[in-house]
Parts: structure tokens; C-alpha cells; sequence
């Protein structure tokens, strides 16, 4: 059995041809933290905050990404974010023209990342609101 190793695991970068855009909506989350950030990254977060966090993917998980899609962006869905607001690093796998999500993940404090295909990397978590304007 051949096992298909992800482009950017190639050293490519993830193309907008890569992204959400022609998968199915259909397909339950799947999350990557290897271009967490280490001023925003889990080793930041409180115990309290690691378990909400660990909570919230496996209650992702559980949904697809419509449903997801389809709910408030407050509770268990998503907004983008305008990559110009925000202050962090970028890793170099996050081109210009990917698009920038954000999901609460405890309370209101959101994970912010990109999607390829049912794939969610977290780049951030932004526990302290201080990545963007909120």
C-alpha cells in the first residue's frame, strides 16, 4: 500500500488549487497542528484552555464541513479572516491566496488556520486576542 505523503510535506506550498474548493462538503474535519506558531501555539494555553481545545476538535470532528459551514460563527462554525489583519507570523506554506478561517475554541478565543481539502491546520490559537482585531 502506497501512502500519498501531502505537498506541503514535499516541500511545496499549498496552492489555492489545493484548497476547500473542489472537495466535498460532506467529509468530516481532519486537523494538522504542524505549522502552529510558537507565540500562539498550545504551550501558551492554560490546562483549562488545552482541554477546551482538545474538546472542540473532537467536536468538530464529529460534523461535517457543511455543517459546519452552516453554523453561527460564534458557536460551531467559522469566519475568514483578512490576512492583513493579521499580526503574526506566517509560515511559508501560507501564500497569498489561501484563505484564513477562525473556529472558537474556548469561549470566544479562536484557533485560526487554513483549510486544504478536509484538512484544518491550526496556525494559531489566539487565547490572548491579540492576533487580530476582534
Amino acid at each position: 500500500m502506497k501512502i500519498k505523503t501531502p505537498k506541503a510535506a514535499q516541500g511545496g506550498r499549498i496552492r489555492a488549487s489545493d484548497s476547500s474548493a473542489g472537495t466535498s462538503q460532506l467529509m468530516r474535519p481532519k486537523f494538522c497542528l504542524e505549522h502552529l506558531q510558537k507565540d500562539h501555539c498550545l504551550s501558551k494555553c492554560t490546562l483549562a484552555e488545552k482541554a477546551a481545545f482538545a474538546d472542540r476538535l473532537h467536536e468538530m470532528s464529529q460534523l461535517t464541513w457543511q455543517q459546519l459551514s452552516q453554523a453561527h460563527r460564534h458557536k460551531q462554525g467559522f469566519e475568514s479572516i483578512d490576512r492583513i489583519s493579521i499580526k503574526g507570523t506566517f509560515p511559508a506554506v501560507l501564500t497569498a491566496d489561501v484563505t484564513i478561517y477562525a473556529f472558537r475554541f474556548s469561549g470566544m478565543a479562536p484557533m485560526v488556520g487554513f483549510r486544504t481539502g478536509e484538512v484544518f491546520h491550526v496556525v494559531w490559537l489566539d487565547r490572548a486576542f491579540d492576533l487580530y482585531p476582534h
